[in-house]
């Protein structure tokens, strides 16, 4: 079992939030990890694996411009999934992934071209500008392996983010705790 996963799911279980995803060349890894770790139910909500180019459209919400012209391999490709993931899901975080896992190069875009994306709550003490980021990655070997290596990806891209937020609550909340000093 993932240790990204379960820190995820620790995580988001005591702050009380969720989380939904987004999968392309990741064929539903991204849930398969999360959903082993028990407890996994009290913060995942679900995902939508939208291999096919349309169903980024229809079921997320990608701008379909946006997919005519560049294809589904495109970082704004993957920050509109995981956006579109947590609207459609209910959920206050977002994951995507979308790439190129191989034999063939898509869109052109050559095989290990992956993008992952984080969408999250934005606000005063949200670690990111409108909530969101999303990390290009060039991965090297098998399929199995560049799918692999992007669920690692996008479970450290949320971390990170977990991580930054929570630095900035509990600033806050220090603050608070100490009169303002």
């Amino acid at each position: 079992m993932n240790s990204a996963a379960t820190e995820v799911v620790r995580l988001l279980t005591v702050r009380g939030e969720t989380l939904a995803v987004a999968e392309s060349l990741t064929g539903g890894l991204v849930a398969a990890e999360v959903t082993a770790v028990p407890g996994a139910s009290k913060v995942f909500r679900g995902s939508v694996t939208a291999y096919a180019t349309e169903l980024k459209h229809r079921l997320l919400g990608v701008d379909a411009t946006l997919l005519a012209q560049r294809g589904a391999v495109d970082p704004q490709v993957a920050a509109q999934m995981a956006a579109g993931a947590r609207q459609a899901l209910g959920a206050d975080w977002g994951l995507a992934t979308t790439g190129v896992a191989g034999p063939d190069p898509q869109d052109g875009q050559p095989v290990g071209t992956v993008f992952v994306a984080v969408a999250g709550p934005s606000g005063p003490n949200s670690g990111s500008a409108g909530g969101g980021k999303v990390e290009a990655l060039r991965l090297n070997g098998s399929r199995p392996e560049i799918r692999m290596e992007s669920v690692r990806s996008v479970l450290a891209l949320l971390l990170t983010e977990l991580a930054g937020e929570q630095s900035g609550n509990e600033r806050a909340q220090d603050t608070e705790q100490n009169g303002g000093f």
